[in-house]
């Protein structure tokens, strides 16, 4: 690149996508002083050229042409932030074909076919950056892909999806039903009209893949991650949460398990569950993020901000820019998909867990021995147990020390067939606490 310009094209003017080129219009003089070289905007890709937009684009520069504006010569970086997997898979690999750098905010298309992005950028012997895939604002990407280079990271435990945290943090502080939550989150633009990829926890899973990958150097995909959402996450487990002085958080959890050979292997999971109102990610309120990081040399980590929004999402797309300009400025690449660990993913069943199981139960005497054989015959340690009600309100609510998921839901099978069991009205994971 030299010292030229650094032209730019920019692929979707949506919520993020006005933002990004808000920003590279405000901010071209500091843009220019922190790449080293003049910053220009040569195009935005847009689908219909007389939406409404939220900034005004100068004369010229829109067009809906986006595969003839990611294929011109003259364009040195690609932003990408129209989502889904295609045509903006397409896109990015004629991009990088044609010799631009990408920066990215497509979690999706990366937790589902990442590798090829990479190999293509390899291949081009240009960057793909993506800082702003995986919780808006919040700089996670680049410290696992590089500050945390040198270090072992055991574990990743983060809350990545802004909508059902508000939604749970009302459950918790306004005692809001679950619909009533929502349709709160929605009337306040947190939520879409259909939010089934937040609240089922398909957003979170691509960026918990995304998130494994980084961290354990291995490849891992959307499918490979155990998923579910907060829809039947009741008012009644919030309220048990809150008795055992704990909040119901939707986490993404990634760790360094043991395998079944005794290698090191991947488990990636998203699950609503209940966490200790001491732990750092319990005080995470509204639509905020936060991703909890543990390595051997470092220890702790947290990382805290909006992980979503327009602004937000843009700030960590120009941080991206900047970073690629000065690349090809300097004549070199920074770091690409690091995969030579090659970690296998273990399945649920193999995950350690540990259970809160609410059960509705016969008042009788010998009911909790046999709630106990129950648990003892699945090879699970009961840690606490209480029971609330009498006579047909009779309820006990057992937490159980760590066991593997398939033991803990055998358990929960088990408990379901027994004629003292009139209903088991909730199973929630426990996280976050020591045995």
């Amino acid at each position: 690149m030299a010292s030229k310009t650094l032209r730019v094209a920019v692929l979707g003017c949506g919520s993020v996508g006005s933002q990004v080129v808000r920003l590279l219009l405000e901010q071209a003089g500091d843009l220019t002083a922190r790449v080293g070289a003049p910053v220009e905007l040569v195009g935005v890709a847009v689908r219909r050229l007389d939406a409404p937009r939220e900034v005004d684009v100068p004369a010229g520069l829109l067009t809906d042409d986006a595969p003839g504006l990611v294929a011109r010569d003259d364009v040195d970086l690609v932003v990408e932030v129209i989502g889904g997997i295609e045509p903006a898979r397409s896109l990015i690999l004629s991009a990088l074909e044609n010799g631009a750098s990408v920066v990215t905010a497509n979690k999706a298309l990366l937790a589902e076919d990442g590798p090829t992005l990479f190999e293509a950028a390899e291949k081009a012997g240009r960057d793909l950056y993506y800082e702003a895939a995986v919780a808006g604002a919040i700089p996670i990407v680049r410290p696992l892909r590089e500050s945390l280079a040198g270090d072992k990271v055991t574990r990743v435990l983060g809350i990545v999806n802004g909508t059902t945290n508000f939604i749970l943090d009302k459950m918790d502080t306004a005692g809001s039903g679950f619909t009533e939550a929502l349709e709160e989150a929605q009337e306040l633009g947190y939520a879409e009209a259909d939010p089934t990829a937040d609240i089922e926890g398909f957003d979170a899973a691509a960026k918990a893949a995304i998130l494994a990958s980084l961290a354990f150097h291995s490849r891992v995909t959307a499918s490979d991650v155990h998923r579910e959402g907060i829809s039947e996450v009741t008012a009644a487990d919030v309220q048990s949460a809150r008795d055992m002085n704990s909040v119901v958080k939707l986490l993404a959890i990634c760790e360094l398990r043991t395998g079944p050979g005794g290698e090191d292997a991947v488990s990636v999971r998203v699950h609503p569950a209940m966490i200790p109102r001491s732990h750092p990610l319990a005080s995470v309120r509204e639509a905020y993020n936060a991703v909890f990081v543990e390595s051997q040399a470092a220890g702790q980590l947290m990382f805290y901000g909006p992980g979503a929004g327009g602004s937000p999402t843009a700030s960590a797309v120009l941080g991206d820019l900047v970073t690629v300009g000065r690349n090809l400025l300097a004549g070199t690449r920074g770091p690409g998909e690091s995969s030579y660990a090659d970690r296998t993913v273990l399945p649920m069943g193999e995950t350690i867990t540990r259970y809160h199981v609410a059960i509705d139960v016969d008042d009788r005497a010998g009911v909790l021995a046999a709630v106990a054989t129950a648990f003892a015959e699945n090879g699970v340690s009961i840690q606490t147990v209480r029971q609330e009600g009498r006579d047909l309100d009779a309820q006990l609510v057992v937490v159980s020390h760590q066991a593997t998921d398939a033991q803990l839901s055998a358990t929960v099978a088990h408990l379901r067939n027994m004629d003292i069991v009139r209903e088991v009205t909730s199973v929630m994971r426990v996280e976050g606490e020591a045995e």
